[in-house]
């Protein structure tokens, strides 16, 4: 069952302070605590840009994220506010703030760009929120996004050339939404009006020339047209006067330029209905655990000095995962076996087909909550560990047995252990009596039901304990003849043989069941790693399918625009050599020798 939101205001999720960043436990507690799948959106920018604003806008208050009226910045770290997401039902929206980039307070600006990589790490929207245009000095303001690569890892072996392999670091990004607030251009190059989304791809062309005169122009770009599956941008106008901007949160929206009204209400709007749910490589859901161990999982590599591993983080949180799903699906094993077995079973098979059924209701437990069990280890733990549980449940069977046999005959041959305590068969024919009134107890003990599988040797071991008893009595009987007493010492043989033998019996049955279900347990982990192989597999082509659809369309965009080059110059040079010929016609009088 979901677990419903209730956070009336932020809480800080990353600490920033003296330049180190610190992850706050109440938000870890939060974040444990929802299990629906997370839309996370996060935005940067520079310092007093106004990203707070559209935050609280997201999340349908007029305050929550510090909004600030001077030019120092509030928001310090990365702050978060979880609410129930207002167009995906059984959903939560997850707001990250992050402190202004570009703090002149700070003096050292080494963990901005740290701030800007647990952005894009977290979140599945990542929106950059600058001023005025996007021009030369906005994007080189967006150097952090060139540090991306030199900061994080795509995976654990060793790469210097991510640039070259984008495709792994777009399967972890999140869709780049660009935000330009107090825009005053208008909207249309060479005189014909453009879409905001076609003024941003206008800004991201790449300049053609040596790569050592376009490098510091192009980088920014290419890393934003790489890295970023998807990119989409929103231009405001200024809301109020500047001297009203100090109110802003205070200010109904009759108050505000009607437009910015209409243009933030169009951002929240493609927020809410495009931004997707937080996924990781393989189409592994978000959820607060999740995102719980990811934000640890990163800020504790950053922490101790080394680059974040995206590949890294997905394995430790498989690894956090399979434990608990392991955990989980023992807990579930125990549970219904206590539910269902009833202490002593009649037969050892009865016990094992409900620990097979058990057995495979907990490892679809564990299947559905598992991922990336990389070479089976944690199934095959599973496996270990409820073999041992089936092996105790089986002991436990065999105490209870015993247990129960033990008072069954304690009961039923009370009479006998009273008759021989008053010396009942110490006379003539005592001791036919005795095997008489020892047949009868035995018969009596028969028909008493859920003995268990103890019973015929708990019994057996009772009757050995009175067979000194009965051989007294044997001995005293003095009126038996020699060829009596080789009759019932022939007859207590035969008895203990027959014994001996369905005893032999009852073992080599018992064998044979647990040969049996071992032999199905393994059919059944064998059936569920294929299946969970196969899922695996499917996927992972999935994925490979989407990364190289992506990579074809950005060299199909290339190529038509190469082309579209090519046959602008070809007409460029048919309109000069018409325009050479109509002046030589004029020279010659309109005549040309050829």
């Amino acid at each position: 069952m979901a677990t419903a939101v209730h956070m009336p205001a932020p809480v800080c999720l990353i600490e920033n302070t003296k330049e180190e960043l610190i992850v706050n436990q109440k938000s870890l507690e939060i974040l444990s605590s929802i299990t629906e799948p997370m839309v996370v959106v996060a935005v940067v920018g520079l310092y007093r840009t106004g990203k707070s604003y559209l935050m609280n806008k997201l999340a349908g208050k007029k305050s929550g994220f510090s909004l600030g009226s001077t030019v120092q910045s509030h928001t310090k770290g990365i702050w978060m506010w979880c609410i129930p997401h207002p167009k995906k039902p059984n959903h939560t929206l997850v707001l990250l703030d992050t402190e202004g980039l570009g703090d002149v307070e700070k003096g050292n600006n080494k963990n901005d760009t740290w701030i800007f990589a647990l952005a894009v790490l977290l979140s599945s929207t990542f929106v950059y929120n600058s001023m005025g245009t996007i021009n030369q000095q906005a994007l080189d303001q967006l150097h952090y996004v060139t540090e991306l690569t030199e900061r994080i890892k795509s995976k654990s072996a060793p790469n210097t050339d991510e640039i070259e392999n984008s495709s792994d670091f777009v399967s972890f990004f999140p869709d780049f939404v660009w935000t330009v607030r107090d825009f005053t251009l208008e909207l249309e190059i060479d005189g014909k009006p453009i879409t905001s989304d076609e003024y941003l791809e206008s800004a991201l062309k790449l300049k053609k020339g040596k790569p050592e005169e376009v490098k510091m122009f192009n980088l920014p770009r290419l890393c934003i047209r790489q890295f970023f599956p998807k990119k989409k941008c929103f231009i405001f106008d200024r809301p109020v006067h500047r001297k009203k901007l100090s109110q802003l949160e205070k200010l109904h929206d009759s108050e505000l330029d009607p437009e910015f009204v209409k243009q933030v209400e169009t951002f929240c709007s493609w927020i809410f209905e495009h931004s997707n749910v937080k996924t990781l490589q393989g189409g592994i859901i978000v959820n607060g655990p999740r995102l719980e161990n990811l934000v640890l999982t990163y800020v504790q590599a950053i922490t101790s000095g080394d680059m974040p591993c995206m590949e890294n983080a997905v394995l430790a949180l498989a690894q956090i995962e399979n434990s608990a799903a392991v955990q989980r699906a023992l807990i579930h094993y125990e549970e219904m076996m206590k539910k269902r077995v009833q202490f002593p079973t009649e037969t050892l098979r009865e016990l094992l087909d409900i620990h097979a059924t058990c057995e495979r209701e907990a490892i679809e437990v564990f299947i559905k909550d598992s991922f990336k069990d990389v070479d089976q280890k944690f199934q095959k733990e599973l496996a270990s560990q409820l073999e041992a549980k089936r092996d105790a449940f089986c002991n436990q069977n065999l105490d209870e047995s015993a247990k129960r046999c033990r008072a069954l005959l304690q009961d039923i041959f009370s009479p006998l252990e009273e008759a021989l305590k008053n010396g009942a068969f110490s006379k003539p024919g005592g001791y036919s009596l005795f095997l008489q009134k020892t047949k009868e107890l035995k018969e009596k003990y028969h028909q008493q039901p859920r003995k268990g599988i103890q019973a015929e040797e708990t019994l057996q071991e009772y009757l050995r304990s009175k067979e000194d008893t009965a051989d007294a009595i044997l001995h005293a009987d003095q009126s038996l003849s020699e060829k009596q007493k080789d009759i019932e010492a022939e007859r207590v043989k035969a008895q203990a043989a027959e014994a001996a033998r369905k005893q032999l019996e009852e073992t080599q049955k018992k064998t044979q069941e647990m040969l049996e279900q071992k032999d199905r347990s393994y059919q059944e982990h064998i059936k569920q790693l294929t299946e969970k192989m196969k899922e695996e597999r499917k996927q992972l082509v999935e994925e490979q399918k989407r990364t190289l659809d992506l990579k074809l369309r950005e060299q199909q965009a290339l190529l038509k625009e190469g082309f579209k080059n090519e046959m602008q110059q070809l007409q460029n040079q048919v309109e000069s050599l018409q325009k050479s010929l109509d002046e030589a016609q004029e020279q010659t009088g309109g005549c040309i020798i050829l």
